[in-house]
């Protein structure tokens, strides 16, 4: 192995690899950010599904994504070597984010597979690269993994600069193709680096005992298979599944029942010198997929507590960066408070909830667009939409054939119903883009199409007698996931020197805090900043009043300094206690373990985003805390033994 340093002291190759690593997170955050509410979403161009539906796939695909690296670890062991590993994974994940670009079903369901399929190359493989440039007891490898951490939390913060105004200006889909966009540009950077990153490849190879890929097959996923195959019918025919996970969420937990088996098993019967570093991963892959199943509500029940209970006004926002203010629309005054200026009550038109629907979605078919613009009663002007400057080009919608919009309604367990617009077949041709509006006072405004529920729902939390808004003008909001997509990432970068110099300074003063000790301390970390969203949900009243965002603000600061004692802390010691031919294949362990922490941040974030979730999460982390605390002597015996 090369140890060639730059003048900071650390390998060439990490500033590569932390930069390939930046664009690839700056891709994966951007699109996640927005993912569950693109799903769920019937006001701004949405798919509008229901959202135990979008609970269901974003917990499937957040599984998925972590899964697939237990895979593509071994492939890399195996076959590919990490190089090669990582180029395959990000071209596939390019193409997905590009597919997620094309508004149909085919391609959202294509475009999830190949960022799954992406990941599992890419991520596992990047990382064990970085542990590759240092020997296992350099003590610089810990610094490194934050250096590569920062990296990370520097895309994502791009990400959700980039993801407001993107969708704000154009459109959900818009916002998917530009993180194809800098999936791309990791690539580049990668293919740049090529032959300055050998030193951190390995050769595939094997070693007397271990699985093979077929055997792999065979052996680990075949079993996983008909497990979760088993695990579905069998959960649709348990009541008591059927009434708390789910048939899919117990499905995927049953699968993985062979894959742990296989863990357990290549402990057991390592060798001596190997079995009590493979051993100690166990409660590192505990803590790992409890704390990721906290972080990554981040994309569905935070993300979701963010725009629905948070007050985000955000008319401080300076106009000429006004591209990052969202228009309010009606569901925003559900529980908003009466001093919030509601919209003049002529720019609301009240329609049928059918025709409600198709606006939401921006679609239209050509019998509303024909109703309005003959019923002469409604007053409304049907523009040709061609970017005009004096109305709002966000309300824009596309018209289509009547035969080709298709609505459907389902309820989910609670009886809410949510009506869902598509375009079948999804190649259809559109009539053309249409935007109304209605003369109000000698101008011209934009209307919004709501129904006469939603119309009354909009009014009733407002004072009588209050002031309205000026006809064409909103409530400028800030984007939901400029609050769950900016915070974190940017106290990553601030706080990562702090809390570098922090342990740095207690090893100085004699008193080092072990690699184990920082995870313990970041189980409680987590568990804290729970409470925080806990009580700042219980003064909201459990949503029937929106709270300040310095609410989430301060439990992004507290959770992101978990985060930086417990996240790069498992990656670092999965490369110091892996056997060197095994650090691909146990680096997909701890993204299996988070796998299935993502699965159950999927049900979650089904559940109503209330203050007795985040009490019940708060103290299933302190539990965590509790049993890392208790595996602390034997963590710190093998990290000592290994010299780690």
């Amino acid at each position: 192995m090369s140890n060639v340093q730059t003048e900071k002291g650390h390998p060439k190759g990490l500033y590569s690899l932390s930069f390939t690593e930046m664009w690839e997170r700056l891709g994966f955050y951007l699109m996640l950010g927005i993912l569950f509410l693109y799903i769920i979403d019937t006001e701004r161009g949405g798919l509008g599904f229901s959202r135990g539906k979008a609970a269901e796939i974003y917990g499937t695909y957040m599984a998925f994504v972590y899964f697939t690296p237990f895979v593509g670890g071994m492939i890399a062991d195996r076959l590919l070597g990490y190089r090669r590993s990582v180029l395959i994974g990000g071209i596939l994940m390019a193409a997905g984010y590009f597919a997620l670009g094309v508004r149909s079903m085919p391609t959202f369901y294509a475009g999830l597979a190949l960022i799954c399929f992406g990941n599992g190359f890419f991520k596992p493989n990047i990382s064990a690269m970085v542990g590759n440039l240092y020997d296992a007891d350099d003590p610089r490898r810990d610094a490194g993994f934050n250096i590569f951490y920062m990296g990370i939390n520097v895309g994502a913060t791009i990400s959700a600069l980039l993801a407001a105004p993107l969708r704000n200006l154009w459109s959900f889909n818009m916002a998917f193709t530009a993180a194809g966009v800098g999936m791309l540009i990791g690539v580049t950077v990668l293919v740049l680096s090529w032959r300055g990153l050998a030193s951190a490849d390995r050769k595939p190879e094997t070693a007397e005992g271990d699985f093979g890929l077929k055997q792999m097959a065979m052996i680990i996923l075949a079993p996983a298979a008909v497990f979760g195959v088993g695990g579905y019918y069998l959960g649709n025919v348990i009541p008591l599944v059927q009434n708390t996970i789910g048939s899919i969420t117990f499905a995927f937990l049953i699968a993985m029942l062979p894959i742990g088996f296989y863990f357990f098993n290549l402990v057991r019967t390592a060798s001596p010198e190997e079995k009590p570093g493979l051993g100690a991963l166990i409660p590192v892959y505990i803590a790992g997929g409890a704390f990721f199943m906290v972080l990554h509500l981040s994309g569905g029940l935070i993300t979701i507590f963010a725009e629905d209970n948070t007050d985000r006004q955000a008319e401080w926002i300076p106009t000429a960066t006004e591209f990052y203010a969202q228009k309010a629309m009606p569901s925003y005054y559900i529980n908003a408070g009466p001093d919030v200026l509601r919209p003049d009550e002529r720019t609301l038109l009240v329609v049928p909830g059918e025709a409600e629907s198709m606006f939401g979605a921006r679609i239209l078919s050509e019998s509303v667009v024909k109703e309005l613009r003959t019923n002469l009663a409604h007053g409304v002007t049907v523009n040709k939409y061609a970017g005009q400057e004096n109305l709002e080009s966000g309300l824009a919608c596309q018209v289509f054939p009547d035969e080709n919009v298709i609505i459907s309604t389902e309820r989910d367990s609670h009886g809410v119903a949510t009506t869902t617009v598509k375009i079948s077949p999804e190649n259809t041709p559109k009539v053309g883009d249409i935007v109304l509006s209605r003369t109000i006072d000698g101008k011209e405004a934009s209307l919004v199409m709501v129904s006469q529920k939603t119309f009354d729902s909009v009014y009733a939390g407002a004072e009588s007698g209050a002031d309205r808004l000026i006809p064409g003008k909103y409530v400028r909001l800030l984007n939901a996931e400029m609050i769950t997509g900016f915070f974190n990432p940017i106290f990553v970068v601030f706080c990562t020197p702090l809390v570098v110099f922090f342990f740095a300074f207690m090893a100085k003063r004699g008193n080092p805090v072990s690699t184990a000790r920082k995870i313990f301390l970041g189980m409680v970390i987590t568990a804290i900043s729970l409470l925080v969203v806990a009580l700042g949900s219980y003064l909201g009243g459990g949503g029937s009043s929106k709270i300040s965002m310095m609410w989430l603000i301060g439990y992004y600061l507290i959770i992101t300094l978990g985060e930086l004692c417990l996240s790069p802390m498992g990656l670092s010691l999965v490369t110091k206690l892996s056997p060197k031919r095994l650090v691909g294949l146990m680096m997909g362990g701890w993204f299996l373990a988070t796998a299935v922490g993502n699965k159950m941040s999927g049900f979650i974030s089904g559940l109503e985003a209330g203050t007795q979730v985040f009490v019940i999460l708060a103290v299933a982390m302190f539990a965590v805390a509790a049993f890392i605390f208790a595996m602390l002597p034997k963590l710190n015996a093998a990290i000592k033994k290994y010299g780690a």
